[in-house]
Formats: structure tokens, sequence, C-alpha cells
């Protein structure tokens, strides 16, 4: 199995079995993809990157998704983080996913076809408004960083519901668990990562 070392970075089975069947091959440039399955971010174009396989695990763990869950993320990019997602959410469950680049969503489309997945939909916009039309959502996952958490995502987010977000600036950033309970915001530190910019 390709992944099983996520289970060191305390990533689930359900999780793993969910990478393992989503071939990652398939969202990689086809001059690195004898590097698709090492643990590393890979560029995809347009000064995106494809996370690295551990931390698409961690996020997705961290999100604590469950069938019927729908999911807003912010940043499409290759579409892999949304493909897996889409499993861990169940057919009961819904991926919306926002990317700002075009092409990437041209791009990630084909695969989403391709593999036959039906309950995503990306839309080409800006991450930073999240998308109102089809809030609230149960969970916000954000794959590129941010100064500060997006007060239109916080309303977007349903309560009880949990935000994944890397803050910070282009040195350090902190990825954040951000809680919603009422009127209250919870926010939990849990590691040091490196995203690209939210443009």
């Amino acid at each position: 199995m390709l992944f099983e070392h996520l289970q060191y970075y305390g990533v689930s089975r359900k999780i793993i079995e969910a990478m393992n069947k989503i071939d990652r091959k398939l969202f990689v440039p086809s001059e690195l993809q004898e590097s698709a399955y090492l643990d590393i971010p890979l560029p995809i174009g347009y000064g995106q990157t494809i996370s690295a396989p551990h931390m698409v695990g961690m996020m997705c763990e961290y999100l604590e998704l469950k069938d019927g869950d729908r999911v807003l993320e912010i940043g499409t990019g290759s579409g892999y983080n949304a493909a897996v997602m889409s499993l861990l959410v169940g057919e009961s469950g819904w991926i919306y996913t926002i990317e700002r680049i075009p092409e990437l969503v041209q791009e990630a489309q084909k695969r989403i076809n391709l593999l036959g997945i039906n309950n995503i939909t990306i839309i080409v916009g800006d991450g930073k408004e999240g998308l109102e039309e089809y809030a609230p959502f149960d969970k916000i996952t954000v794959t590129c960083y941010a100064k500060h958490i997006p007060k239109k995502l916080i309303e977007q987010l349903k309560d009880n519901g949990i935000m994944v977000i890397p803050v910070g600036n282009e040195y350090v950033q902190i990825l954040k668990l951000i809680r919603k309970s009422g009127e209250k915001i919870i926010e939990e530190d849990l590691t040091h990562v490196r995203f690209v910019p939210m443009q």
C-alpha cells in the first residue's frame, strides 16, 4: 500500500484507504509522474503545488470528515485533495471547491470526470469570499495561507463546524483548527506548515 507510513502522522486507516484509491499520479504533471508517490509537495504549474500526501492526510484527519458532510475547500489546485475528501464524505456528502486559476479548474474537472466522481462542484472564484450561495458548511479547508482568518469563511461555517487553515506569512505559518460554537470561535494551533499564499 502506497501511503501506509501516514499512520505515523496519526492518519486513520479510513483516510489512508481513500488516498490509496485516488491515484496521485493522475494529479501531477506528466514530467513529474515518477515522483507522484513520494511524500513531498510537487509543482503543478501557475506557481501552485499539490500538497505532500502526509499533509493531505493530516488535514483530512483534523477536519473529522464524515458521511453527509458539506465541505468547502479554498484552493482546488490539482483536484487531488477534493477527490480524496469526496470518498470520505460519501455519496450523501458534497465537496465545493474554489480555485482562482481557470486553467487549473479545467484540468481538475477533467480528472474528476475521468474518475467518475460526482459529488464535487469546482468553481472559479476568490476563496476569501467563500461560497455564500452554498453556505453554511460543516467543514472548511484552506490549502493556501492567509495573513488573517477571512471573516466570510467563519460566517459560512455551521455552528459546531470545523475549519482548518494555515495562517501566517511567507516565513512562518501555523496550521490552525477553528471550531465554531454559537458566538464563540475556538482556535487551536496544530503544527508549522509551508503553503502558497492566498491571493
